[in-house]
């Protein structure tokens, strides 16, 4: 039977596909493939990674490093993306990377592969939330010093950001059936007005700078020691991509949304994949239409504002034109901050679905079909971790490499296990299938995770002091300990994956009993990774 997206049968089939992998509907199924694009093109957001990062792109390799690094990152990137896809049209659950992880693995190690790969997505998705909603309340600060004498202090932001996160996670909790409209509105802002915006700047610049500039120079302000005359630069591109690979991130929303999306198996890897492409296509034209707008280089890294694409505005437009035009990217980045909670608290509610979190997260409220805890926990998550920026100076940068390094990881772990495991991944294949190109691509997309984690951790400015320092290998070590000994120590004896609740129902066993959860598991009824 043929299932047309959006009848009743495509649903009864979503439903029944779920069902096989041992879930009930628990929430409300009405998502189309457009919306479900729309939240990922909208948490990726380029304008949010650009504009926030655009300073530390220019410092660190300047307009050289940003426009070939765009083509080079988002090259790498869509192999991951690819990856991605064929598993979530075989798996398509909200629960995505872990689930995956425990599948592929197979019986024997399926539970630690979920266990290791679900805390690295959650410390991920968590920094991604933290990442753009405290990047917003920066862009707030340094709007407000134009006009009215506001003076930004981290206390102040921090304030700000608090409020954000207060709006995002309301509408999360009482506005869940107003979602799907507010990613409408956040495809047509970042398409229509973001795309106005860069024409305008392009068309209104009284000059332009020369292609040399955009994409041969080089600029290195890190302070990094000229170890070599090769040595030196070649480390300061590198570091540098972060400016890109940060801003294309969060695309895996397709999958956290694909338990209320119709006809997920098709609709959620190609509204992903569809999200890369015109992101990628997108964020290339807005980065050429800043930097060729640059009205004096020098002036725009040390902006009075702090902010560079604030400066070229005010060069453009004078700073009322400045106001009217920032305004609209805040309220861009503000979207992308609202899909975060949304997408966060949907791999949440899946974990501890799962017993990888506390059982009392796994609630979908029924008035509001809205998982409000595990809204509120990542609002306060979040909140969280962004409490270092009172004393440092690089937090948000560390937010930045933690999402980078958290989703990432996330992302890769259950790819490099269909690698190893293509006999188990072939049984699994869904609509959106690569065939013979899925070992290469798998390859790929393994490897440069690889070295973009590295990457990521080596420290950004020199000297290196306790406000310089990147925090981002301690969080990651941190995280990575803690998940690995809290396995060995307490989850192994019970944490067993994902597990089959309607089966677990049958056999009349109570799954927030961690006891019975584990005997359960060894007499073969509630393990998926046993199907």
């Amino acid at each position: 039977m043929v299932h047309l997206p959006g009848t009743a049968d495509t649903v009864a089939a979503d439903e029944g596909r779920l069902a096989e992998l041992g879930y009930k509907q628990g929430l409300k199924r009405e998502w189309s493939f457009v919306h479900n694009f729309g939240v990922s093109f909208s948490i990726i957001s380029v304008i949010t990674g650009i504009t926030t990062l655009f300073g530390y792109g220019l410092v660190t390799g300047g307009p050289g490093v940003m426009t070939v690094g765009w083509i080079i990152v988002n090259f790498f990137t869509f192999f991951v993306g690819l990856g991605m896809a064929e598993i979530v049209s075989a798996v398509p659950t909200s629960g995505g990377s872990y689930f995956w992880a425990a599948m592929l693995a197979g019986e024997e190690w399926g539970p630690f592969a979920a266990w290791m790969t679900g805390w690295f997505s959650l410390l991920g998705q968590v920094a991604a939330t933290a990442g753009t909603t405290f990047g917003e309340a920066g862009l707030i600060s340094t709007l407000a010093t134009i006009k009215g004498g506001f003076e930004p202090t981290p206390l102040k932001t921090l304030g700000i950001y608090a409020a954000l996160l207060l709006s995002h996670a309301t509408i999360n909790t009482f506005g869940v059936r107003l979602l799907k409209y507010f990613s409408t509105a956040s495809v047509i802002l970042h398409s229509v007005g973001v795309s106005c915006i860069a024409i305008a700047v392009l068309v209104k610049a009284p000059t332009h700078q020369s292609a040399t500039f955009v994409f041969a120079t080089f600029n290195d302000s890190t302070g990094v020691p000229g170890w070599s005359q090769v040595a030196s630069p070649a480390y300061v591109a590198v570091i540098g991509v972060l400016f890109v690979q940060y801003s294309i991130t969060g695309y895996d929303a397709s999958v956290h949304m694909s338990e209320e999306t119709k006809d997920a198996a098709r609709a959620a890897p190609y509204g992903m994949l569809m999200s890369l492409t015109i992101s990628a296509s997108f964020g290339f034209f807005i980065i050429l239409a800043f930097l060729f707008s640059i009205q004096d280089f020098d002036k725009t890294i040390s902006s009075k504002y702090g902010q560079p694409v604030l400066q070229i505005f005010v060069d453009v437009f004078g700073e009322n034109g400045a106001i009217a035009l920032f305004t609209v990217i805040i309220v861009c980045v503000w979207h992308c901050g609202l899909f975060s909670i949304t997408s966060n608290s949907r791999m949440i509610y899946a974990f501890a679905r799962d017993a990888g979190l506390p059982r009392w997260f796994a609630h979908t409220d029924r008035k509001f079909q809205s998982p409000i805890r595990t809204v509120w926990l990542a609002t306060l998550m979040a909140f969280c971790l962004a409490l270092p920026s009172i004393g440092s100076s690089v937090a948000f940068a560390a937010c930045t490499s933690i999402t980078t390094i958290g989703l990432y990881l996330s992302y890769g772990l259950p790819i490099f296990l269909g690698l190893i495991n293509p006999t188990r991944f072939g049984q699994m294949k869904g609509p959106f299938n690569l065939g013979r190109l899925s070992a290469p691509v798998a390859t790929i997309a393994t490897a440069w995770i690889a070295f973009i984690t590295i990457v990521f951790c080596l420290p950004g400015v020199y000297p290196v002091t306790k406000k310089t320092f990147n925090y981002t290998p301690v969080a990651v070590g941190i995280l990575a300990l803690g998940a690995l000994g809290s396995w060995l120590v307490w989850a192994r004896t019970w944490f067993v994956g994902p597990i089959r609740e309607i089966e677990a129902e049958r056999q009349g066993i109570d799954i927030n009993d961690e006891e019975a959860l584990a005997k359960a598991e060894k007499e073969g009824f509630i393990s998926s990774t046993k199907k």
